[in-house]
């Protein structure tokens, strides 16, 4: 797998507790985190644009907050306390990276996420569409789980497949889990001497599963069973991941000089997983009926545009999947349209121009992105 950071354009590099925070006293590793800082800086000059999920904020926080282990005599946090600590944390962590990143003359953004905005179709594309933004101003997003609101019910859990949820919605083309092993193992290496480990894995089967052990004790609320279930999430995307040890200086620039780790490798690429997911496994709630020019821009690859819709059927929301037909009835794509089926009426037939002037409010040029149209 050399060189498939090299192939990557947009990278989501996940960073754990453990690496990021000291756990005697909830300290950040400034030195380590530079290192770290450094290393995605450099990507970024290249032109590769990276996302950032971060692990810590609890972690940073329970300190200053009296809640560290001696404080609270070892016992677990309450949910009412994971919550507090996660908001004065998540306000040291973002300066840390916002100091950090400003030495390369970057500009950092915080977001923070809950289940229902990687799942719930209308807010997966708010988010999507204000990530891609972000992106495109050379900003470099900061993310986390939304900790001071989520409860145990409505958690991702765990900021690996947090992490890989990320990918998905902005289809990267790579994944990297900085962790504190190397990569998947046979069995677990620290009991099992005749552990293997496993420089690819093309296939989540159960026996790769298996692999998987416990979580270790401490702050990081991982382990590899999450790790594998990020891998299938990436792999289903098309996007390719790598567990790999994070604990030494520039864990980055290690890997892409070569440094052991485990690349779970998909059989489609990001853009090719997301439009089979969005023209097959979704239910089209509502049907677009276009005119012969825009059909025509479609197959070229094109998004549809409210100026080639002539009409609007069914009732659907914002972010829904439509069904995309021409007059004589023949379907030709499936799509997530960027307006509910009452503003898409308002504006068929419209210039993008005058989408303002007609709804009152500033949306998106298309009715569809080409990102979100799947052609048949």
């Amino acid at each position: 797998m050399s060189g498939a950071l090299d192939r990557t354009r947009r990278l989501v590099v996940k960073i754990g507790s453990t690496l990021l925070v000291d756990e005697a006293d909830g300290t950040i590793r400034r030195g380590w985190l530079d290192g770290l800082a450094d290393d995605l800086a450099g990507l970024h000059r290249r032109g590769v644009e990276v996302l950032i999920v971060s692990s810590g904020a609890i972690a940073v926080g329970r300190e200053h907050l009296g809640l560290g282990q001696r404080q609270i005599k070892g016992r677990p946090l309450k949910l009412e306390e994971k919550q507090a600590a996660a908001a004065t944390g998540q306000i040291r962590l973002a300066h840390a990276y916002e100091e950090t990143l400003a030495r390369h003359g970057i500009t950092v953004a915080q977001i923070l996420l809950s289940p229902g905005d990687t799942e719930d179709r209308r807010r997966h594309l708010n988010a999507r569409a204000t990530l891609n933004q972000l992106l495109r101003l050379g900003a470099i997003p900061v993310i986390n789980e939304n900790d001071t609101v989520a409860t145990a019910e409505i958690r991702y859990g765990d900021n690996d497949r947090l992490a890989a949820r990320l990918a998905q919605m902005v289809s990267a083309d790579a994944l990297v889990l900085l962790s504190d092993i190397d990569g998947l193992y046979t069995a677990d290496p620290k009991t099992d001497p005749t552990a293997r480990h496993l420089d690819e894995v093309i296939e989540m089967t159960p026996a790769v599963e298996a692999m998987a052990g416990q979580a270790r004790p401490g702050y990081s609320s991982g382990g590899m069973v999450t790790k594998l279930a990020a891998a299938r999430l990436a792999m289903d995307a098309g996007c390719r991941m790598a567990i790999t040890l994070g604990t030494n200086h520039n864990p980055i620039e290690a890997l892409a000089k070569g440094a052991r780790a485990t690349w779970f490798t998909p059989k489609a690429e990001p853009k090719t997983a997301r439009k089979a997911w969005i023209g097959g496994a979704l239910h089209p709630v509502g049907t677009l009926t276009v005119d012969e020019g825009a059909a025509a821009a479609l197959a070229r690859g094109k998004s549809l545009l409210p100026a080639g819709v002539l009409s609007v059927n069914g009732p659907f929301e914002r972010g829904d999947p439509v069904t995309v037909q021409t007059v004589d009835g023949t379907v030709i794509g499936q799509g997530l349209c960027a307006y509910s089926a009452d503003d898409a009426r308002r504006i068929l037939g419209q210039r993008s121009a005058a989408i303002e002037q007609v709804l009152g409010w500033r949306g998106r040029d298309e009715m569809i992105h080409r990102d979100d149209l799947a052609m048949r």
